[in-house]
């Protein structure tokens, strides 16, 4: 078998049951593939020796005939799951040299299953962007082109760096966050899947800290039914994580019928944007349409507050960065400013996060120590957290009718040149989060599915909704979507 880089998870567990390729052979293709694409700057630091170890490690399992679904494949990790002994950095200067002594809970588990990480992935500075222009490494870059114009597009953000080494097949998989839309967006940017969990469903535990209330970690996969297979093995009651929930995990893969006839997938009129590009709202309809011929039942209904969403997050997100970034102060790990003599513990954090945050983090955490101040506290924070119940709320009725799922468009374009949303405006950035925010806020399941090309030949996703906890149905519900759509575009080979 050549260029099995190229595989799927499912694909590759197949052929490694089968005996047909061993997990070093898999796992040396992605390395070389990853050699050849510095270009896209995705994987930021390579830890090959790990990888060839535990593919070795893997082979003698699956020979042994104790091995799990994920065992024996190669994946990426995203720089904000902390990793024993290999820098993890969220892709900060202010982390600069930090190697962590533990492992997070999530790549633990992927660990344990047997699969093999490849490396760490580029991202937006502690996962804050839509575009992974904020990391401390530089760009990350879509392996999608328009056209024949060579400009270099975003692959998303904030997991742009897994996002682009999935669709480029460097890895079979890997690990996205997700706090507004850092693993829905990326996905839909370059034709790959991704889900983001039900808050709660995998543990937050070693993964460095953005907004609690919002993040969550999910696999970016190859299509439905690999996220099926690594959602699996990344969930699980933590007791490590106060907000991890102590429910059983169902074997996601199992459930993929892709029957789902007499389901009710509702439409909310307020996704409905000024301005929305024709052929977002066309991939929609259509999307609507193709359910509809799988045998769902298609109605409208109405998120009355989501026009709220995005200040809302914009108030949330920042607050609890501006609280969890407090621990980064230059003394106990990671990296402390040159202090100039007499100059004292004031002195030391101001200088280091003056030249440990980049603008984006220094503009949220200023944002969220100003909402949370006295004086603007009730103003702001609360207020934000009032509208926050009431986009629960929204969700909550909707799916008391009986809907079991809601399609939206992803993302309110297809991707943009780097450097094309200039940072004179931000807000125009964070309206990129404008269809995927209210699943954050609300905590609720929700996934990118590639949908179709845009009139210049790039990914446009669809988004599901989900019932919080019911992942399964979700999944299978995309892989009705995805089987009736039929994507199977890749990026040409440029790099």
């Amino acid at each position: 078998m050549s260029e099995l880089n190229k595989l799927g998870l499912a694909e590759a567990r197949d052929a490694l049951r089968a005996g047909d390729v061993t997990s070093v052979e898999l796992t040396e293709s992605c390395l070389t593939a990853i050699d050849e694409a510095d270009a896209l700057n995705a994987f930021v630091h390579k830890t090959p020796e790990i990888a060839i170890e535990r593919a070795k490690a893997a082979d003698d399992r699956i020979k042994a005939g104790d091995a799990p679904s994920m065992c024996g494949l190669p994946i990426g990790i995203k720089d904000l799951f902390c990793t024993k002994g290999v820098p993890s950095q969220a892709a900060s200067k202010i982390l600069d040299g930090f190697k962590p002594e533990y492992e997070s809970t999530v790549s633990q588990q992927l660990a344990d299953a047997g699969a093999v990480m490849l490396g760490k992935l580029n991202m937006d500075e502690f996962a804050m962007g839509s575009s992974n222009e904020t990391s401390v490494y530089g760009n990350a870059v879509s392996p999608w082109r328009r056209g024949n114009d060579e400009a270099q597009l975003t692959p998303g953000g904030s997991s742009g760096g897994s996002a682009a080494a999935v669709s480029a097949d460097l890895c079979l998989a890997a690990t996205g966050t997700d706090t507004g839309g850092s693993i829905r967006q990326p996905a839909a940017f370059v034709g790959i899947t991704g889900i983001k969990p039900t808050y709660g469903r995998c543990s937050r535990w070693g993964i460095v800290a953005f907004a609690s209330s919002l993040d969550q970690a999910g696999p970016m996969t190859k299509n439905v039914r690999d996220a099926a297979i690594m959602l699996e093995t990344m969930c699980g009651h933590d007791p490590k994580d106060s907000t991890s929930a102590e429910l059983a995990v169902p074997n996601f893969e199992a459930m993929l019928t892709g029957d789902i006839k007499g389901k009710k997938i509702g439409i909310p009129k307020e996704y409905r944007m000024d301005g929305m590009p024709t052929e977002i709202e066309k991939l929609w309809v259509d999307g609507a349409a193709m359910l509809k011929d799988a045998g769902a039942e298609i109605v409208d209904i109405s998120l009355p507050h989501t026009k709220y969403a995005l200040p809302a997050y914009y108030v949330i997100a920042p607050a609890e960065a501006s609280s969890n970034l407090a621990r980064y102060d230059g003394v106990r790990y990671g990296r402390r400013a040159q202090l100039a003599q007499g100059d004292g513990i004031t002195e030391m954090y101001e200088k280091t996060r003056a030249e440990g945050f980049g603008p984006e983090v220094q503009r949220r955490v200023m944002i969220g120590t100003y909402v949370l101040s006295a004086g603007f506290y009730d103003a702001y924070y609360n207020r934000a957290r009032k509208v926050r119940t009431l986009i629960k709320k929204d969700f909550e009725d909707v799916f008391a009718t009986g809907v079991d799922a809601i399609l939206t468009p992803a993302t309110p374009s297809a991707s943009f040149g780097l450097g094309e949303m200039t940072e004179a405006d931000p807000v125009q950035m964070y309206l990129n989060d404008v269809f995927t925010v209210t699943v954050n806020l609300a905590g609720l399941p929700g996934i990118s599915v590639p949908a179709g090309l845009d009139a210049q030949g790039l990914p446009l996703g669809l988004q599901l909704i989900g019932r919080p906890w019911e992942e399964g149905d979700l999944l299978n519900t995309a892989y009705a979507l995805e089987n009736a759509v039929g994507f199977v575009a890749k990026p040409g080979k440029w790099w």
